[in-house]
């Protein structure tokens, strides 16, 4: 039952004819959807049985939902699960970006979604900020950026304001605020529970709290993506203007196709470029995004930082272009750091809690270097450093959950590769009579029912882009 107070505000907001369509999307299910990571694979989207979402390149709906938990290739970075009107960053950040590296910070970033979108996106070189407040979103934002695979990146767990103590100025920043989710309410009856006018007011006012702090991040010149999953103009149009009127911002306009049927603004008098997604209307749950630049010349620049004298030389045969990083050793953990953003990673370090930060390699033992589940999974790995053994689904299955995993018998003694499909899935270390399962804990699958037919999401139509054997 949806709220009377809900009903009765975006009834008036839609109009009746919009409001009725928006209704008749409750009686259908939500739509299921994946994005595609190209840097890992490349798949012919009719072949795999799915029809691809129109604005983002590589997202794809799916005829069914199917149990993704126990699906290897998740797991692998090869997709990631993601509703399909959220995908309407990738479209955004075609049209904003150039072909010089940026600075992107992504300022309330769990769990990982438009991150790992916007990744995708960056020129070549990049740096992404991902930050997240709340420390437990914080692990799991951590957890997906990892799997992703992305190598210049740092994953941070502050509030907006300690960003910008830090001075960091960044060319984009993108802003999906906390908001009252009425977008959701068609799939997360929590979000109905949940919501009431107060909220809504709660949520504008935080909202632009953390815009202000952000506007403090961006470059003169930069372009900030505005973003909530409701529907009102209260925490949409509103903020907007609010942000136009007091942070000397102007709206840009993203062309858009009329067959996608997004909603402009709905706010009487303010006919600016907005684009709203409403289930019945497009394909998808609700969404709100804007876009802004800063008005001024983009005249800041980063300061440079001299590199350290010293660096860790192991184990750089493990990574593709070892020439393009600083190897750290902190409390024998290895990270690879990429050098033309090493000292705003170093800056960032000394100032934030970071949680994550460049490719983590591995963990120094004794005379071993124990490699990293962020390794295996990164787009920096090198392959052929390490032996590979390609398992089936039960035993991907039985890696993930943190199980034994048997070896053929032929397998030197080492670190072992485990790929499925010829995708990395991670390490194992080879005893001979054994192997050492070394999966995250924290990120093993915990359920204890395995069901007995799993879809294959992608299928056999992989081509795995990064295959170096």
């Amino acid at each position: 039952m949806l709220p009377e107070d809900f009903i009765n505000i975006t009834r008036t907001t839609f109009g009746e004819d919009l409001w009725q369509i928006y209704l008749r999307a409750f009686d259908e299910p939500a739509p299921a959807s994946i994005r595609l990571n190209t840097d890992k694979i490349a798949v012919d989207g009719i072949a795999c049985g799915a029809e691809r979402v129109a604005w983002c390149d590589n997202g794809y709906y799916l005829k069914e939902r199917p149990q993704f938990t126990f699906d290897p290739l998740m797991h692998a970075g090869a997709y990631y699960v993601q509703e399909a009107s959220s995908m309407f960053l990738h479209h955004v950040m075609k049209h904003i970006v150039g072909t010089e590296p940026v600075v992107m910070i992504d300022m309330c970033a769990a769990p990982g979604g438009k991150s790992t979108a916007a990744s995708t996106v960056l020129p070549k070189g990049s740096l992404l900020v991902s930050n997240e407040p709340v420390p437990q979103r914080a692990s799991i934002l951590a957890e997906n950026i990892q799997k992703w695979g992305i190598e210049n990146v740092v994953v941070t767990n502050n509030l907006p304001q300690n960003l910008s103590r830090t001075g960091i100025m960044a060319d984009i920043v993108l802003c999906d605020v906390p908001c009252s989710g009425e977008g959701m309410f068609r799939k997360d009856e929590g979000a109905i529970a949940e919501w009431s006018l107060r909220n809504v007011e709660k949520c504008c006012s935080l909202q632009r709290e953390i815009v202000s702090e952000a506007w403090q991040c961006l470059k003169q010149g930069g372009t900030m993506i505005y973003s909530t999953c409701t529907f009102n103009t209260r925490e949409n149009e509103e903020n907007v203007k609010w942000i136009c009127e007091n942070l000397d911002a102007e709206i840009v306009d993203i062309p858009t196709e009329k067959k996608w049927n997004i909603t402009g603004s709905l706010l009487a008098g303010f006919d600016n470029s907005v684009y709203r997604f409403i289930p019945g209307m497009t394909r998808g749950e609700g969404l709100f995004m804007a876009v802004l630049r800063k008005n001024g010349d983009c005249t800041q620049r980063l300061p440079k930082m001299k590199l350290p004298a010293t660096n860790e030389r192991l184990p750089e045969e493990w990574i593709e272009h070892p020439e393009n990083y600083i190897i750290e050793n902190s409390k024998q953990c290895l990270t690879a750091m990429p050098k033309q953003w090493y000292g705003l990673m170093k800056h960032l370090s000394s100032t934030l809690k970071v949680v994550h930060q460049g490719v983590r390699l591995g963990t120094m033992k004794g005379r071993d270097i124990i490699p990293d589940q962020c390794l295996a999974l990164s787009t920096a790995l090198r392959r052929d450093a390490f032996t590979q053994v390609e398992i089936d689904r039960k035993t991907a299955t039985d890696y993930l959950r943190k199980e034994a995993v048997t070896l053929p018998a032929d397998i030197e003694r080492g670190f072992v590769l485990l790929t499925y499909m010829q995708m990395p899935l991670g390490f194992v270390k080879n005893l001979g009579n054994r192997a050492n399962n070394l999966y995250p804990a924290e990120w093993r699958i915990k359920t204890t029912h395995i069901p007995e037919n799993v879809t294959d999401v992608i299928g056999q139509v992989i081509e795995n882009k990064k295959q170096r054997i």
